[in-house]
């Protein structure tokens, strides 16, 4: 591991305070209340309580928060062992009590008082307003959200993306260019349906198996695909999404299909009756919903590890994980098998899978889109949010899925949505007042010096080019803040699971699902309890970070995609290392329930894709889209095409030979091929 300079420039007195707040912690077991200076915050939202006594920091000097997670990496034979062993009734509580003090989380759950009120969902002051910024009316139509965000985009010049060298240099298409064929008479969303499913039948006939989707009719699609199909043929798409192929992870319903979350059985004890209001919103756009993406079982984990119905691979390499959970959502974007996929992130889901495959991640603030139709529509950490080829694309359906549930517009009192106004000649000089804050030691912890580097290229990019600001930053208590995430998503996890555990199922899961819930098992009300104080706590510490900076930078990951080990594949493994590099920088979002994106910016030395996140201050999504727009457009290194990528426009296949040449005989087999509909002709670029 490498780490940043000790050397840190903190930004003055309130980096200080912050600082001196955190560290009473790691020498008395006590967390003290905030100094004096803290508490002039104007709301008792934030306000901290109890004695005020704390320990300065001294110019350079700063917690640790770089400890080893101390837990073993099994698989096959020896993670059945220890499952078994785990779920012992004596031994398995001595394994996890053993596990639990080892990495601290005794210490500081039951060793430390906190003396901060609990926080049971994330609560916001209120914020300054964003500049540059069009306002979107969130009880509105969803086809009126798109058509205004469609106003902000940037022009569209299909020249540059439709010229006859196609292959000379690789890119996305763009949900626009999907519009400008289909619009142009060049190809429809029936042609491009076929070679969507062709493609598909490529994955299923893998072995071992590795599945994008794990439900998926061919003639559902073949049906949405002739109607949308119609409506270009009468000149009347219903949007700017019509005819767009969008994939749904397998824990958001999306009717008829069943939503199983990873699992085997979990639809035979909830039947879906209806779309999930997210994807209702995205249906009544016109897209063309191909099925159940895969994932991680019930998403507890980040590697996109399923022994259930197989693992889907990271197109970037074959032999390497997607992340995770929401790994089938980020693969078949990355494959350019659709434009956009739905996904949930609760601890990273979105934007690891993201990062991992060299996509777009964006998860939004908390209480922003409604949850109700997701198996995790009941957590405090969770949202769902699109995962996307490029930035605008994120803008155009996170434009059509938002908006608040009546619970949450009550509670949370959320500001207006807005999106940036990329369509403006002064949208670059808005970003010149926007503060980028770093916390160097923290932003440095990373497996390889390639992801940190190519971030801190990408910041120096930014200042070079817009005049953007980097400000240092400090923010204590990681570690706790990790723990306070844990116990959060895993006991509201295993209360929402509980009634079908209870039931019998419990030995249905997979050995990582079931160790995982182990030790969700062993939280105690109290240690939920303090898990909630500690988030008022952090939250506390963020709102004044932001208020010298606008944005907080990091790398999106610790690591780029690890490699599957074989025997991983049939009973899965668990891995707490990789899952602490992988979710190193990924928490604070989900706990405080802040909004993040996660934008690719290149590649490390094994040519895998490297991300960087932005985290920015609550409801304030069209900041960090503005950035991460100008960071697609000036800043990131061009893109590699992946070694499993499939051009399902213009029909090029940029994959294995042996995939190649079975999706040339398929297409060739059954459809009516390429901008001609009478003539079959495939591509390979």
């Amino acid at each position: 591991m490498m780490h940043g300079d000790s050397d840190i420039q903190t930004n003055g007195e309130n980096d200080n305070a912050i600082a001196s707040a955190a560290c009473a912690i790691h020498h008395h077991f006590q967390i003290q209340s905030l100094p004096p200076n803290l508490n002039q915050f104007n709301s008792s939202v934030y306000s901290p309580r109890g004695p005020t006594t704390a320990h300065l920091l001294k110019h350079g000097e700063e917690e640790s928060d770089h400890e080893k997670i101390e837990a073993p990496h099994l698989t096959g034979f020896w993670l059945k062992l220890f499952l078994k062993l785990l779920e012992a009734p004596l031994v398995g509580s001595l394994i996890i009590s053993y596990l639990k003090k080892e990495n601290k989380m005794v210490e500081i759950l039951k060793n430390t008082v906190i003396p901060e009120a609990p926080m049971f969902k994330p609560e916001f002051p209120p914020q300054e307003p964003e500049t540059g910024v069009v306002l979107l009316e969130e009880g509105g139509k969803p086809i009126e959200r798109v058509e205004l965000a469609l106003k902000c985009l940037p022009d569209y010049d299909p020249a540059n993306n439709w010229s006859s060298d196609t292959c000379a240099s690789f890119c996305y298409w763009k949900i626009r260019d999907y519009a400008h064929a289909y619009r142009s008479k060049l190809t429809t969303p029936s042609i491009v349906a076929e070679r969507f499913i062709s493609a598909i039948d490529v994955f299923n006939n893998k072995m071992p198996p590795a599945p994008l989707l794990i439900s998926c009719d061919p003639e559902h699609i073949r049906k949405q695909a002739a109607v949308s199909t119609q409506r270009f043929e009468e000149g009347k798409p219903l949007s700017i999404l019509d005819g767009i192929f969008v994939a749904i992870k397998d824990d958001i319903d999306c009717y008829p299909h069943p939503s199983k979350g990873g699992t085997t059985f979990f639809h035979e004890i909830r039947p879906v009756e209806e779309d999930a209001v997210s994807v209702s919103r995205l249906r009544s756009c016109g897209v063309i919903l191909v099925g159940k993406a895969n994932m991680h079982e019930l998403g507890l984990g980040t590697t996109g590890n399923n022994p259930n119905y197989g693992t889907a691979r990271n197109p970037h390499d074959p032999k390497r994980y997607t992340g995770g959970s929401s790994s089938g959502p980020a693969a078949i974007v990355s494959s350019g098998l659709c434009s956009a996929a739905l996904g949930t992130d609760g601890g990273g889901s979105i934007r690891i899978p993201s990062s991992l495959c060299g996509v777009v991640g964006l998860k939004s603030t908390y209480g922003r889109t409604d949850m109700t139709g997701s198996l995790c529509d009941s957590g405090t950490v969770e949202i769902i949010g699109a995962i996307t080829s490029t930035v605008e694309d994120a803008i155009l359906v996170y434009a059509a899925i938002l908006g608040s549930s009546i619970d949450d517009t009550i509670a949370l009192k959320p500001s207006l949505p807005c999106l940036p106004d990329l369509s403006s000649h002064d949208s670059s000089s808005t970003l010149e007042s926007i503060r980028l804050g770093k916390y160097t030691e923290w932003f440095n912890d990373v497996f390889s010096t390639d992801i940190s580097e190519k971030c801190e290229d990408v910041l120096n990019h930014l200042s070079e080019t817009y005049g953007c600001k980097t400000v240092e930053i400090v923010i204590p208590e990681l570690r706790e803040m990790r723990t306070a995430h844990l116990v959060s998503i895993g006991s509201e996890s295993l209360s929402g699971l509980n009634p079908e555990v209870e039931d019998g199922n419990a030995e249905k899961f997979t050995c990582d699902t079931r160790t995982n819930l182990a030790l969700f098992r062993s939280f105690t009300a109290s240690d939920y309890v303090s898990a909630q104080c500690l988030r008022r706590r952090i939250m506390y510490f963020h709102m004044e970070i932001f208020k010298n900076v606008d944005v907080i930078v990091t790398p999106t990951t610790g690591m780029t995609a690890p490699l599957i080990p074989s025997n991983a594949l049939k009973s899965g493994e668990t891995d707490l290392q990789v899952t602490g590099n992988l979710m190193r920088f990924i928490v604070t979002a989900n706990l405080l329930g802040l909004p993040a994106i996660s934008v690719p910016v290149g590649y490390d030395k094994q040519g895998l894709p490297i991300g960087l996140q932005l985290i920015g201050r609550p409801w304030c999504e069209a900041t960090i889209l503005h950035l991460a727009a100008a960071i697609e457009e000036q800043c990131a290194s061009p893109k590699k095409k992946p070694l499993q990528f499939y051009d399902i426009l213009k029909g090029c296949v940029g994959a294995s030979q042996h995939d190649e040449n079975l999706v040339s005989i398929t297409l060739l087999h059954k459809s009516s091929f390429f901008f001609n509909h009478s003539k079959s002709v495939l591509t390979l670029c």
